[in-house]
């Protein structure tokens, strides 16, 4: 759905985008991770024709992006960290304006209104002011609009932070059902690491390059450990495993490289092993190990 290749984007000396690779296949969920000023935004803004690269090409659905803009900008949903809703006026007042840019009117307008506001639960409030809705019912709208006119590709800028669980189980539902029945590709950035690693694909990137990329088990199998969380038993039976271990709450953790060392640990020693959990190592640490820094609200 999108190939960019050796993508670039300076101001001044600050090269924001430096010489980056990627593709993303129709109907893939794609995670793009960096912590803030990594890049991230100034991808997205050349992807929707917002910026120019000085370098590097774009295609969309086999279409150079700057010689195709008007035709891409139908084929384009995005939702930005911030709304680009107006306070004042109804909810469907906005979608009305908004969807109007896409040639989206009469039956047609109410049709797809009445469908978006039943899967993503807003019919109660479509008269009522968006200044007067909380986070979550504003959030809920916003991936409407971006909806509204099918796109072929989504891009969702940290579309759920902040949000109460229920409001992102409806939001991912929707995203979901329609990329699934619509062979739409999404890409998604989030502070969220139990989001990206639903993703079947990840990038990850700092000062514009990229310096990691593969699938949530790729990354994990790369660039951290897995654990055992071992219970009920001493300090001095845990010693005659002879492996790294510590403290925590009722047991031990024992880090192993990867899944099979731990099966052969634990069915060498099937005495010691009778109350544990294996725990695969988290997207949280993927990100930490890569970048050496923490998503805000990640793990430390």
């Amino acid at each position: 759905m999108i190939e960019i290749r050796h993508l670039s984007k300076s101001y001044g000396k600050l090269k924001a985008v430096n010489d980056l690779s990627f593709t993303v296949p129709k109907g893939q969920m794609f995670g793009f991770l960096g912590i803030n000023g990594a890049g991230k935004s100034t991808v997205f803004n050349m992807i929707c024709g917002l910026l120019n690269q000085d370098e590097g090409t774009i295609r969309i659905n086999g279409m150079e992006s700057e010689r195709n803009r008007e035709i891409l900008h139908h084929m384009i949903g995005a939702v930005y960290q911030y709304s680009a809703l107006d306070g004042p006026l109804t909810v469907r007042e906005n979608l009305k304006s908004r969807v109007a840019l896409y040639g989206i009117h009469g039956k047609t307008f109410t049709h797809r209104l009445e469908d978006l506001a039943d899967q993503m639960d807003f019919m109660d409030y479509l008269d009522r002011p968006l200044n007067r809705l909380s986070g979550g019912q504003k959030r809920r709208v916003d991936i409407a609009r971006a909806l509204f006119h099918h796109p072929k590709l989504l891009i969702l800028d940290e579309p759920t932070t902040g949000l109460d669980p229920s409001t992102r189980t409806i939001i991912w539902n929707m995203i979901e059902q329609v990329r699934n029945e619509e062979e739409m590709a999404v890409i998604l950035t989030t502070h969220y690491m139990e989001e990206a690693a639903v993703c079947d694909q990840i990038v990850i990137i700092d000062h514009g390059e990229k310096i990691a990329e593969g699938t949530p088990l790729q990354l994990k199998n790369t660039y951290v450990k897995d654990h055992i969380s071992l219970y009920g038993v001493d300090e001095e039976t845990v010693k005659t495993l002879h492996v790294p271990y510590a403290p925590i709450p009722d047991g031990w953790d024992i880090p192993v490289d990867h899944t099979s060392l731990a099966t052969g640990l634990i069915c060498a020693h099937p005495d010691v092993f009778h109350d544990y959990e294996l725990i695969k190592g988290r997207m949280d640490d993927v990100f930490l190990a890569v970048t050496g820094t923490s998503l805000p609200g990640g793990k430390k």
